[in-house]
């Protein structure tokens, strides 16, 4: 194979695992120039972009590229600056592979994001309601949920097997949405030809409404019954609305007598739906009930490790424990905790602490009391009133040590914190530059003053640290 077409090849490989906008961004005017002893060369615009793809996508082409040429053994970026010349038709137009025939994306109101397969003849063979986000390698398994779990992939191993329907239910925001969602694309993943069809109880109450109005039930009916998979999210929302429950109960029979795969998600046990027909909820436990339960602390910590790296963002062991000691009412305030945390600290440009996020915490939930901070305490009675109190704050806010602090450490990672504590250790404590040079290691009175007078003139025109020495000075108790 030609090195363009192989090329060609692994793009339209890389493209349904990479988002959109991003695969645009950085395969565009890409180009395989040669095979050099085993290694593909591709050519990119710009270093930015060489740097960008080895980083975050280097590891999926290399195992792109050697699928589809055992022969090759890695793959070398060289960069070409003419690909970003305007008018340059060298490198690949991937605008054209997203937009492909093969595949249209369209968007639709209040829905997520659907995309209808075209089989060979254009004729459509899945329709699917689904986000790619939700997968079973996302889905963190601990003791409290490795039934669901288990369930969930037998149902992807056998659509229509002895999991027939699958009924899982558990409160809010334990990832009931999320199994539901990875079925449907994991039976798309193994049975591309399937027709997997995900809908809201919410959805479905209002399409049946519509349906009635404008006298387009068998229109209605084609839809629903003609699929191999039917993924119904909140079956509690049928309470009361009976037309629903009778469309619905014949949805089911069809399906369930033609041996298609039926999975229904709620937040109770199908004998607490006291508002559904009987004869509903009586067929909701002929196959599997499984139920969701909160995580355990273990399983929690591994949600939170695992959210840091799809967030892409660092925080301290210590910090994440803290979050999952206090965060107990659900995975989804799990999440909103860490999203909150992490998006401060890229705002602030500064590490999460415990006591951020003890503030955080308290936020969303006024009545928790935290456990290990006892936030009020710590705003109403600290104080930093020594010299050590503000290294012990600045060395935890930097992520160094105070022995980093009093060292001779002269890179930039530890010079800024160093200078800016004896900045706050002269105008906040008062004490005298020769007292403070003789807490970081014997430095002289000049040393200490220029650091001080330096932070000053920094303070005047550096946004990022300003913010730093507030948050720095909210920790003092200031």
């Amino acid at each position: 194979m030609a090195s363009k077409d192989l090329w060609i090849s692994v793009l339209k490989r890389l493209q349904p695992t990479i988002k959109k906008a991003h695969f645009i961004t950085w395969f565009q005017n890409t180009i395989a120039l040669e095979n050099k002893e085993g290694i593909l060369v591709i050519g990119v615009p710009t270093s930015f972009a060489r740097d960008w793809i080895s980083a975050k996508y280097g590891v999926k082409v290399e195992q792109a590229v050697k699928e589809l040429d055992s022969e090759l053994t890695g793959v070398e970026y060289e960069i070409h600056s003419r690909l970003a010349e305007k008018g340059c038709n060298e490198g690949v137009d991937v605008k054209k592979l997203v937009s492909g025939d093969d595949k249209k994306v369209r968007k639709v109101r209040n829905v997520n994001e659907v995309v209808v397969s075209r089989g060979p003849n254009n004729e459509r063979v899945a329709s699917k309601m689904l986000n790619v986000k939700y997968d079973m390698n996302t889905f963190v398994v601990g003791n409290d949920n490795r039934l669901p779990h288990a369930a969930s992939t037998a149902v992807i191993n056998m659509p229509g097997g002895i999991y027939n329907p699958l009924y899982i239910y558990g409160n809010v925001g334990l990832g009931k949405t999320h199994l539901l969602q990875a079925i449907g694309n994991g039976i798309l993943s193994s049975f591309p030809d399937k027709v997997v069809k995900y809908i809201t109880a919410e959805k479905f109450v209002t399409d049946v409404v519509q349906a009635i109005s404008k006298r387009k039930m068998s229109s209605f009916k084609e839809q629903y019954r003609n699929v191999d998979v039917f993924l119904l999210d909140d079956v509690q929302f049928f309470a009361r609305k009976n037309s629903s429950q009778q469309e619905f109960f014949h949805t089911f029979n069809e399906l369930y007598d033609r041996n298609k795969q039926i999975v229904i998600t709620s937040d109770r046990p199908p004998s607490e739906l006291d508002d559904l027909e009987e004869r509903l909820t009586s067929r909701f436990g002929m196959g599997m009930v499984v139920e969701l339960l909160f995580p355990d602390f273990e399983t929690r910590l591994a949600i939170l490790h695992q959210k840091c790296r799809e967030f892409e963002g660092i925080i301290d062991p210590a910090v994440l424990e803290f979050i999952a000691t206090n965060v107990h009412n659900n995975v989804r305030e799990l999440e909103g905790v860490l999203r909150q945390a992490i998006a401060e600290s890229q705002l602030e440009n500064r590490v999460p602490t415990i006591s951020s996020v003890a503030a955080i915490i308290k936020r969303l939930n006024k009545a928790q009391k935290i456990i290990g901070y006892d936030i009020e305490a710590k705003r109403q009675n600290y104080m930093a009133r020594t010299a050590g109190d503000v290294m012990n704050i600045v060395a935890g806010f930097y992520n160094v040590t105070v022995q980093n602090l009093q060292g001779k450490d002269r890179h930039k990672e530890v010079m800024r914190p160093r200078q800016l504590c004896m900045y706050l250790i002269k105008n906040e404590l008062g004490d005298s530059y020769e007292k403070i040079g003789s807490g970081f290691g014997g430095r002289n009175h000049t040393t200490v003053m220029h650091a001080c007078n330096k932070m000053s003139d920094m303070l005047k025109k550096d946004v990022n640290l300003v913010k730093d020495v507030n948050a720095i000075k909210r920790e003092m108790g200031l």
